[in-house]
């Protein structure tokens, strides 16, 4: 059994992440891993062990704007520190929503606190008016006044169906190919999802407004946005999942020759290779794209208003 559990940033934050990507997200993985571990070691909880989770960044809402929050993947239960006893969730519940809000605000919070005293924050364009002491205070009252939103969804039980779950989140960009439906007259038109609705609608706006908000999406040089923690964390996860197999008196992973792909078709039944529009061709790598710098995040998310202030 394994849980899914998303935790968001306030959209106030959104114009100081965006200019300090590294710093800020950072913090946001520091605050989502810390709050989860202290749950898990909370007797109170019902677990009273270390957790093992996957952690992944997503930045985007369905219309490419900014939207920071993490995807995290956990098994249903805790191991003990000295790695001999295992506690399963009870009654396919993992932890309490607003306790979780709660402390995972009080941590980021916290973090950006001492990140701005320390003066490792940039203000630049519109972001200026928080460099000024006063204006950070406001904007620490407001966060502080918000219900921070961390949702746990439904246990998942089928184990064929985790990979291709995670596969769904590990394997994402802010918008895939088959969403594009025109590009014509200097404009793109594209689907997303009306979250109100849960149906599929369709908008039209600029190729440049475009190209602005999927840039808002590239992340900092070499930026893990992949992290493994608790007993999964990459240091010591072979061994500490060699222990909790032999807990449940099952074997080991067993070791394949086979690829991604080939895992992935066994699994769920899903040929990743085959181009996803005439479902007959193979895809393959035809270029990869040279690293590059990129405009500063600040002038993409507001380019007007940074223009006319020099």
């Amino acid at each position: 059994m394994y849980f899914h559990s998303v935790f968001t940033l306030p959209h106030d934050l959104n114009t100081i992440i965006l200019c300090n990507k590294k710093i800020m997200l950072n913090i946001l993985f520091k605050a989502v891993s810390e709050t989860l571990l202290t749950f898990g070691k909370n007797p109170e909880t019902g677990l009273g062990g270390k957790l093992g989770f996957i952690s992944i960044l997503h930045t985007w809402d369905q219309l490419l704007n900014p939207h920071f929050h993490l995807h995290c993947l956990l098994p249903g239960g805790a191991v003990s520190e000295d790695m001999t006893c295992w506690t399963p969730c009870k009654n396919d519940y993992l932890f309490n929503e607003v306790a979780l809000g709660l402390v995972f605000r009080g941590k980021f919070i916290d973090y950006m606190i001492q990140a701005y005293e320390r003066e490792e924050l940039i203000f630049p364009g519109i972001s200026a008016p928080f460099e000024n002491p006063e204006a950070f205070q406001i904007l620490k009252k407001t966060l502080y006044s918000k219900n921070w939103i961390v949702y746990v969804k439904e246990p998942i039980n089928t184990p064929e169906y985790i990979l291709e779950y995670l596969c769904r989140y590990t394997h994402r960009v802010a918008i895939s190919n088959s969403r594009i439906v025109s590009l014509k007259n200097g404009k793109v038109t594209f689907k997303y999802k009306n979250r109100k609705t849960n149906k599929m609608k369709e908008t039209t706006i600029d190729a440049v407004e475009f190209i602005r908000r999927f840039l808002l999406h590239t992340l900092p040089k070499r930026f893990v946005r992949i992290r493994h923690y608790g007993f999964l964390s990459n240091r010591n996860k072979k061994k500490n999942l060699e222990k909790i197999h032999r807990l449940f008196s099952q074997p080991g992973p067993i070791a394949t020759e086979k690829n991604v792909e080939e895992m992935m078709l066994k699994l769920t039944g899903i040929d990743i290779t085959l181009c996803p529009h005439c479902k007959k061709g193979k895809m393959r790598t035809a270029q990869k794209i040279p690293e590059g710098t990129g405009p500063c995040p600040a002038d993409i998310m507001h380019p007007i208003v940074l223009r006319k202030s020099g």
